[in-house]
């Protein structure tokens, strides 16, 4: 969630990015141009190439699906398009068909969608579900590595725990996938992953095949607070980007002694080193690049530094100021993940407005609902609604079918995974959502989940999905 009690002890909002050295956390985030040969001798001798090329493959497996077919629903298609009276076809885990006037195909489950309304599965981008996990005691707290400014060597799929609750609750509130980062209190914070949400033993049971990896980094109060506080840099705003300067350049050097080994049979590699390897893979475009950032003026700066050592950012996130740089996001194709109405926990988050989503959205940039908050996870339907009407009050309007571009294809933008989920088209993953009604309204609540195809929530059958932790737990009045 935004801050987290653990990152800072101002604010009731949680913010996983607070030291090690705080109380057990809440949550808010507590928050590659070509390899070298050489790179690619040193991770051949490091790691055993799995499934999706990394040292700890993916070995999710999508569960076995029925031909569904729902019809007269409302749908939105996730790309900003709706149809009265629809018709989805779901079958081999994929989308089959979207359109008016189907015909069911012979042995499909046909589920009558009159008066209810079917999307896309909701995508969050900023969780730390896993790393901050419920229960919330300091034994579980694995989501801030606060022992140096830069531990980009960090990876989050390391500490996340596959039996946290968070999960089973998320995915009845409509999250199919979702990003899970280290929090913020470094200045690059390490490795992001992107998890399918479907019940694992282990973490590699829920990664998406073949999504990018992120690197979560922050700017502004979280990283000066934490090492200013030591007497160590940085303890200013100058002072985190000399860090993050610092650090690029030892990537860019690291590149090219690598480079040089390629091209000099003569010359030894680098000896590998997991921090800049990670850095050097945010260069290349391989790694996306995610910032925690509030402020405007820091969100320019960012952008400068990002053109002076050519990576693309993929988002910004919290990102409270983002309507006065809108443009400016628009212009560079970077985008912006939001909460609808939370701000004022901090100074630097101070000068929120509730249209931030919709001004960013009109502006023609990439807008996102994103959580933060394994409370608000749970309904971020009712997130983006909020934003919605906000927007209409202030005069903005813009209808449903594109608003929910803010949940599920602008999130699987960011992500790189837009190919293959985010939206309801012809061939992607049928990662689909059956709402009991309008899903920017209050009441309404996801009545059915499929991930891949494969039914993974039904609100009307109580064998609710939950992790092995909670089997076997005594509830409150039993002996």
């Amino acid at each position: 969630m935004g801050e987290t009690a653990t990152e800072t002890q101002d604010v009731a909002p949680v913010e996983p990015d607070t030291e090690e050295t705080e109380p057990a956390p809440a949550q808010e985030d507590s928050d590659e141009t070509g390899a070298s040969a050489a790179a690619e001798n040193q991770s051949a001798e490091a790691e055993e190439d799995g499934a999706d090329g990394g040292p700890f493959p993916s070995t999710y497996a999508a569960l076995p699906s029925e031909t569904v077919f729902i019809q007269n629903a409302t749908v939105l298609d996730g790309r900003g398009g709706l149809i009265e009276d629809g018709d989805v076809l779901l079958e081999d885990g994929r989308i089959a068909a979207v359109g008016a006037d189907l015909t069911a195909p012979g042995g499909a489950q046909v589920i009558d969608g009159e008066g209810r309304w079917v999307t896309p599965g909701i995508i969050d981008v900023h969780s730390h579900l896993g790393v901050y996990p419920t229960p919330s005691i300091r034994a579980t707290s694995d989501g801030n590595e606060a022992t140096s400014p830069n531990t980009a060597e960090v990876w989050a799929e390391h500490s996340v725990w596959p039996q946290d609750p968070g999960f089973s609750r998320a995915l009845a509130g409509g999250v199919t996938s979702l990003q899970i980062l280290p929090g913020s209190a470094n200045l690059f914070g390490g490795r992001s992953v992107v998890l399918k949400n479907v019940p694992s033993r282990t973490v590699q049971g829920m990664k998406f095949p073949d999504a990018p990896y992120g690197m979560k980094m922050a700017c502004g109060e979280n990283p000066k607070r934490v090492y200013g506080s030591r007497n160590q840099a940085p303890s200013t705003n100058m002072g985190n980007f000399a860090g993050y300067r610092a650090a690029w350049i030892d990537a860019k050097k690291y590149m090219e002694d690598q480079q040089k080994a390629e091209d000099d049979a003569d010359t030894d590699p680098p000896k590998r080193d997991l921090e800049l390897e990670t850095l050097a893979g945010a260069l290349r475009g391989d790694i996306l690049v995610h910032m925690h950032c509030y402020r405007a003026d820091q969100m320019a700066q960012v952008i400068d530094m990002s053109k002076e050592f050519g990576y693309q950012l993929a988002s910004f996130q919290h990102a409270v100021e983002s309507y006065k740089v809108a443009d400016l996001l628009a212009d560079e194709d970077i985008c912006s993940a939001m909460w609808a109405d939370w701000w004022g926990f901090k100074l630097e988050a101070y000068d929120g407005v509730r249209e931030n989503i919709p001004m960013v959205h009109k502006a023609g940039a990439c807008a996102i609902v994103h959580s933060d908050d394994d409370i608000g996870i749970q309904h971020l339907n009712q997130e983006a609604a909020k934003a919605w009407s906000d927007g209409r009050k202030a005069g903005i309007e813009i209808p449903k079918e594109e608003a929910w571009l803010w949940l599920s294809y602008n999130p699987a933008r960011s992500l790189g995974i837009e190919d293959e989920t985010g939206s309801l088209e012809e061939g992607k993953a049928a990662d689909v959502v059956l709402w009991s009604a309008d899903p920017f309204s209050t009441y309404a609540k996801a009545d059915k989940v499929y991930i891949d195809g494969a039914l993974m929530y039904d609100r009307q059958d109580n064998r609710m999905p939950v992790s092995d932790f909670e089997i076997g737990q005594a509830s409150r009045g039993m002996k």
